[in-house]
């Protein structure tokens, strides 16, 4: 069983769909029990950074989290769910993050050409680092998915599976062991962010 967690923040209902549209038994929930009883867990966000982190701690969800990672748990964060999985952000500020990615999430306005739109939002085509991921084991180089962020993973080149091109090459999906982060939307990016979701639950 997947377990979505609910926070407060997140694009539940979509992320939910997905799933059962590849038949996977899937729970939106923000129970602990739950949490720790499910075969993998999606941290889903879209907001801010700070508001989204305070719900986590203050809950105590960011325990359960870090403890499942440890016992091996397969962890996606998605989107702004992947940018808290970071040390720390400087949106707006500097917040304390989850810590199971090493690296930390800074504005894409750092890196890219001023002449560009903020945030990024848009098709764009994944290319791999280092070996294909098992991740993208349905997916080819190339293939397209779907972002919407002003903020990036920096700092975290030995996590980097994926990239994303916007007048500079941008993080676009990460790992350390058993938790892995994509800043695009799986559930809005088609067949192909489906068959990413399809690899990930296919991970014991």
């Amino acid at each position: 069983m997947v377990a979505i967690i609910d926070y407060g923040v997140g694009n539940l209902f979509s992320l939910a769909s997905s799933f059962k549209q590849i038949g996977v038994n899937v729970v939106v929930t923000g129970d602990k029990e739950v949490i720790k009883n499910a075969d993998k867990i999606i941290l889903p966000g879209v907001g801010a950074f700070e508001d989204a982190s305070k719900k986590l701690f203050s809950s105590k969800l960011s325990d359960v989290i870090v403890e499942q990672a440890q016992k091996g748990v397969p962890i996606l964060g998605i989107c702004l769910g992947m940018q808290l999985l970071f040390q720390k952000s400087y949106e707006y500020g500097e917040h304390e993050g989850l810590g199971l990615i090493k690296g930390e999430i800074r504005p894409i306005k750092e890196v890219i050409p001023s002449h560009l739109k903020i945030p990024h939002i848009g098709w764009n085509a994944l290319k791999f680092s280092k070996e294909k991921n098992q991740l993208f084991k349905y997916i080819n180089e190339n293939d397209c998915v779907y972002f919407v962020h002003s903020f990036y993973g920096a700092n975290c080149e030995d996590s980097v599976i994926a990239t994303a091109e916007y007048g500079a090459p941008l993080t676009a999906a990460v790992v350390c062991k058993n938790v892995y982060g994509c800043q695009f939307h799986p559930e809005k990016s088609g067949k192909v962010g489906l068959n990413i979701l399809r690899a990930f639950c296919e991970m014991e």
